[in-house]
């Protein structure tokens, strides 16, 4: 199992902190590995960007107006995290579904 995020986002550190067989892959550091990035944006679109980040908020119109998937290679703290890889499946946040879903 593969959390993807960044090792200072404090919910990347709870996930990983659950899933003690878990490994954080960090995006900032590291970047994204093959074809992880359109794989998560065909599963969940739009959701995969996180515009409540400071971030986000820092960048202007023009730049907002880019296409995702350059706007998170850009800038991986775009990305909602955790993004978690379990075999072929893929999960976007830290959020109870998710939780339950991998048995935490």
């Amino acid at each position: 199992m593969v959390i993807y995020g960044i090792k200072t986002c404090d919910t990347c550190r709870k996930a990983l902190k659950s899933l003690p067989n878990a490994r954080l892959h960090d995006v900032r550091a590291d970047g994204f590995p093959g074809d992880l990035l359109s794989r998560a944006a065909r599963e969940f679109g739009k959701d995969l960007l996180n515009t409540r980040s400071t971030t986000w908020r820092d960048l202007s119109e023009s730049e907002r107006e880019g296409a995702m998937l350059d706007l998170i290679a850009a800038h991986p703290t775009l990305m909602k995290r955790p993004l978690i890889e379990t075999g072929d499946r893929l999960y976007l946040g830290w959020t109870k579904a998710t939780q339950d879903a991998l048995g935490v």
